[in-house]
C-alpha cells in the first residue's frame, strides 16, 4: 500500500489530497452527527461553497443521509471511514511517527491518530475510539480492568465497542479526584461496565481529605476489598495531564499549588505529579493503586493528545516498559521536536 500511494501522491496528488479533505469532512459529520452545514462549515474552518460542493457528493454516494435536523452518516458511510482509515494513516506519514515516537519514550507500542486535540475536539473522540478497539484485544475471561478518571479516559469508555468475556471486573484506579462526577474513575468504571456486561467496584472517596480521614476509611471491609481488586489489576488506563491544569481541577489551594510549581511538576497521571525528569514530586492524598502496584500490571495505555500535552507526555513514567501510548499527531511531533 505504501508504494501504490508514494506513486498516487506523485502522479496524481489532487486525488489524494481530495480523498483526505472528505475523509475528513465525513468524520466530522460522524462525531457531530446531526449536523447542520454552516455549523459544519465553521467546525471545519471551510468556505460554505466548497462544503457544500463535498457534502452533496457524499449524500450522492449514500455516505451521508440529510434531513430537517442536520446530516448523518449512514452505514455505508461509516464503512467507509473505517476502510480508509489505514490508508489515511499512511498518507499522513503517522506509520512513520509512530516508529520514532516508540523508540525515544520506550514504549511497547505508538498509536498515532491524524490531528491535534488541542484544536478539533473530534481528534479526542478518535483517540478514544482507536483506543477502546486497542483495549479490547487485550481484555481476556477474569480481566481486572482499572481505569482513572479525565475526559481522555472518557471517550474511551464512550466509545467502547461490546465484547464477549467471562467474569470481567472493572476497577476505579484510584478514588474520587476532581469536581465534575461524570468523569471520575468510579463513574467511567460503572459506565464500562455495564457496556461490556461486566462486573465493577467503586471507590468514592472525597478530595482533600486529611491522611488521618483516608487512613479510617481505608481501613472499612468494602474500600479493603476493592483496594485489593485494585492491586490485582492486569490492564490499566489512564490519562496524562498538566500539572498546572489538574492542580486547579483537583481544587488544590494556592500553597499546594505554589508547591507544586517550585518542585517543578509538569505533569500529573493516576494521582501522582512528576517533574520534567519523571521524578514523582507530590502524590495526591487519596485511596486506590499505588506506583509501585503499576509495575505488575501486564497492558498499561495511556490516552492523551493535544500539542500543549507533550512535555507532559513525556515526563510521566511508569515502572515498566509494557505502555501502549494512544496519542495524536500534534502531541506527536511535539514530542519528537523536544527528544530528537
Amino acid at each position: 500500500m505504501g508504494g501504490l500511494l508514494s506513486l498516487q501522491q506523485r502522479i496524481i496528488p489532487e486525488m489524494v489530497e481530495l480523498m483526505d479533505k472528505r475523509y475528513c469532512i465525513l468524520k466530522k459529520i460522524f462525531y457531530n452527527q446531526p449536523i447542520g452545514r454552516r455549523a459544519l462549515s465553521q467546525a471545519l474552518n471551510m468556505g460554505e461553497r466548497t462544503v457544500r460542493t463535498e457534502v452533496n457528493f457524499l449524500k450522492n454516494q449514500g455516505l451521508i443521509e440529510i434531513n430537517s435536523i442536520g446530516m448523518i452518516v449512514t452505514k455505508d458511510g461509516e464503512n467507509i471511514i473505517e476502510n480508509l482509515e489505514e490508508m489515511i494513516h499512511e498518507i499522513n506519514g503517522l506509520s512513520d511517527i509512530e516508529k520514532k515516537l516508540k523508540n525515544v519514550l520506550n514504549l511497547e507500542e505508538a498509536i498515532v491518530v491524524p490531528g491535534d486535540a488541542e484544536k478539533d475536539d473530534t481528534v479526542l473522540r478518535e483517540m478514544g475510539r482507536v483506543a477502546a478497539n486497542r483495549i479490547k484485544d487485550l481484555i481476556k475471561d477474569n480481566s481486572i480492568i482499572a481505569l482513572t478518571g479525565g475526559s481522555s479516559v472518557a471517550q474511551v469508555v464512550q466509545n467502547f465497542p461490546k465484547i464477549n468475556k467471562n467474569n470481567v471486573l472493572v476497577v476505579p484506579a484510584r478514588g474520587g479526584m476532581g469536581r465534575d462526577i461524570k468523569t471520575q474513575a468510579s463513574t467511567l468504571a460503572a459506565e464500562l461496565a455495564f457496556k461490556i456486561g461486566a462486573n465493577y467496584k467503586l471507590l468514592h472517596v472525597p478530595d482533600n481529605l486529611s491522611n488521618e480521614a483516608i487512613e479510617t476509611i481505608a481501613n472499612e471491609p468494602d474500600i479493603l476489598d476493592t483496594i485489593e481488586k485494585i492491586s490485582k489489576a492486569d490492564l490499566l488506563v489512564y490519562g496524562i495531564g498538566r500539572a498546572s491544569d489538574m492542580s486547579k481541577r483537583r481544587g488544590m489551594n494556592e500553597h499546594e499549588i505554589e508547591m507544586l510549581k517550585k518542585s517543578g511538576a509538569v505533569s500529573e497521571a493516576f494521582g501522582y505529579y512528576f517533574n520534567k525528569d519523571g521524578k514523582i514530586v507530590y502524590k495526591t492524598p487519596t485511596i486506590g493503586l499505588n506506583f509501585e502496584d503499576i509495575g505488575n500490571i501486564n497492558n498499561i495505555i495511556a490516552v492523551a493528545g493535544g500539542k500543549n500535552k507533550a512535555e507532559a507526555i513525556i515526563s510521566t513514567k511508569t515502572p515498566n516498559n509494557s505502555l501502549i501510548l494512544v496519542t495524536d499527531e500534534g502531541a506527536a511531533n511535539a514530542i519528537l521536536k523536544i527528544k530528537c
